[in-house]
């Protein structure tokens, strides 16, 4: 396995201004990242998105970073016009080919089905879910672009929805993006969820949390509630609750053997909790390549 960082983990200093994308890739490279990976492309006013990715790809090529992902936000499911979604996807495949990604995440839905929605089970959503995401991976395959979903978004989040979803579009370029802390959002235990999901896995991203017990009530700022009703705060990676090195260990079991990006989204400062992140999941892939 090698390491990426997602650029979503740098959001804080992206937002505050003390970063661009551009910039953050001069900062992975020299943190020891392997990759990269691109989470809704940010360009400077005045630059066009499919000019910023050309930029983006050529900053990665002098810093000898690999683009190994793009990850963008889709609804699927409570979209006003389904087609008129996938042929914007179409557009964003184009630009994950520009950037040189190998693969493309997408949002299957954003998140719970509205007491409003017409969808009130998973079951009622699959339909158009999945016509959604076979189209956008047949279009990305022809680009030699492979497409996936995390487990994300509450509602299809944990590893049986998934599971199905996939199954049912049932296309060799389409498959999941594998977040291994995520599964806690759905209060799902994450070495079993990964276990269920790692066949399927095209990438991966690592990430950790601290959990408190819903019994307990809210801990306060930093958290927030899961599925369940217990509580979740972002952590470095091998500080919270998520079996880190036993997800991996599953993973490469697998066959898995692509790369893992953190994806941090704790309290501390980012390059600290980044750094710290990545030493952890060095030593965790080092452990665990000699078992």
């Amino acid at each position: 396995m090698k390491t990426s960082v997602s650029t979503y983990s740098f959001s804080k200093l992206i937002k505050s201004g003390e970063y661009t994308q551009l910039s953050v890739i001069r900062l992975a490279k020299s943190m020891g990242f392997d990759g990269i990976e691109f989470t809704n492309l940010l360009p400077p006013k005045g630059v066009e998105q499919k000019e910023y990715a050309l930029d983006l790809r050529e900053e990665c090529a002098k810093n000898r970073i690999e683009v190994v992902n793009y990850t963008i936000g889709a609804e699927l499911l409570n979209a006003d016009s389904l087609d008129k979604e996938v042929e914007r996807l179409y557009d964003q495949v184009d630009v994950a080919a520009l950037l040189g990604a190998k693969g493309m995440r997408h949002d299957a839905t954003r998140g719970f089905v509205g007491s409003d929605s017409s969808f009130k089970s998973f079951e009622q959503a699959l339909r158009p879910l999945v016509e959604g995401c076979r189209r956008v991976t047949e279009y990305a395959g022809g680009k030699g672009i492979k497409t996936m979903v995390e487990n994300h978004g509450f509602f299809c989040q944990d590893s049986e929805r998934v599971e199905k979803l996939i199954t049912q579009v049932g296309k060799e370029n389409f498959g999941a993006l594998v977040d291994i802390g995520n599964f806690l959002c759905v209060d799902e235990s994450p070495a079993l969820a990964v276990g269920r999901l790692a066949p399927f896995a095209k990438h991966v991203h690592v990430k950790d949390f601290h959990i408190k017990s819903g019994i307990e009530g809210n801990p306060g700022d930093g958290f927030f509630a899961t599925r369940g009703g217990n509580y979740l705060r972002g952590a470095i990676v091998g500080h919270g609750n998520v079996p880190v090195k036993q997800c991996l260990s599953v993973l490469k079991k697998s066959g898995y053997d692509g790369f893992v990006s953190i994806e941090f989204e704790g309290m501390e400062a980012p390059c600290l909790g980044i750094e710290l992140g990545l030493k952890n999941l060095k030593r965790f892939i080092e452990e665990i390549s000699n078992t």
